[in-house]
Protein backbone atom coordinates (compact mmCIF):
# COMPACT_ATOMS: atom_id res chain seq x y z
CA UNK A 1 0.00 0.00 0.00
CA UNK A 2 1.29 3.43 -0.87
CA UNK A 3 1.97 5.93 1.89
CA UNK A 4 -0.58 8.40 0.53
CA UNK A 5 -3.31 5.75 0.41
CA UNK A 6 -2.56 4.58 3.95
CA UNK A 7 -2.64 8.07 5.46
CA UNK A 8 -5.82 8.98 3.59
CA UNK A 9 -7.56 5.80 4.76
CA UNK A 10 -6.51 6.31 8.36
CA UNK A 11 -7.53 9.97 8.29
CA UNK A 12 -10.98 9.16 6.89
CA UNK A 13 -11.53 6.51 9.58
CA UNK A 14 -10.66 9.03 12.30
CA UNK A 15 -12.93 11.65 10.71
CA UNK A 16 -15.81 9.17 10.86
CA UNK A 17 -15.04 8.34 14.50
CA UNK A 18 -14.87 12.03 15.43
CA UNK A 19 -18.09 12.76 13.54
CA UNK A 20 -19.97 9.96 15.29
CA UNK A 21 -18.81 11.12 18.71
CA UNK A 22 -19.77 14.69 17.83
CA UNK A 23 -23.18 13.45 16.68
CA UNK A 24 -23.55 11.69 20.04
CA UNK A 25 -22.78 14.97 21.80
CA UNK A 26 -25.24 17.14 19.86
CA UNK A 27 -27.96 14.45 19.87
CA UNK A 28 -27.44 13.71 23.57
CA UNK A 29 -27.32 9.95 23.02
CA UNK A 30 -26.62 7.82 26.04
CA UNK A 31 -24.17 4.93 25.77
CA UNK A 32 -24.00 2.07 28.22
CA UNK A 33 -21.42 -0.70 28.40
CA UNK A 34 -22.66 -3.32 30.81
CA UNK A 35 -23.79 -1.42 33.89
CA UNK A 36 -21.57 1.59 33.18
CA UNK A 37 -23.02 4.72 31.56
CA UNK A 38 -20.33 6.35 29.45
CA UNK A 39 -20.07 10.04 30.44
CA UNK A 40 -20.33 12.70 27.76
CA UNK A 41 -16.80 13.98 28.46
CA UNK A 42 -15.48 10.73 26.97
CA UNK A 43 -17.00 11.73 23.62
CA UNK A 44 -15.52 15.23 23.91
CA UNK A 45 -12.13 13.64 24.48
CA UNK A 46 -12.68 11.26 21.56
CA UNK A 47 -13.60 14.16 19.24
CA UNK A 48 -10.39 15.98 20.17
CA UNK A 49 -8.14 12.93 19.84
CA UNK A 50 -9.74 11.53 16.67
CA UNK A 51 -9.84 15.00 15.11
CA UNK A 52 -6.16 15.52 15.85
CA UNK A 53 -5.25 12.12 14.42
CA UNK A 54 -7.33 12.82 11.29
CA UNK A 55 -5.63 16.17 10.84
CA UNK A 56 -2.20 14.60 11.11
CA UNK A 57 -3.21 11.78 8.76
CA UNK A 58 -4.16 14.28 6.06
CA UNK A 59 -1.07 16.37 6.78
CA UNK A 60 1.39 13.44 6.59
CA UNK A 61 -0.17 12.30 3.32
CA UNK A 62 1.75 14.98 1.46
Amino acid sequence: MKKETYFTTVAVVFVVVAALHFLRIISDWSVRIGAWDIPMWVSWLAVIIAGTLAYHGFRFKK
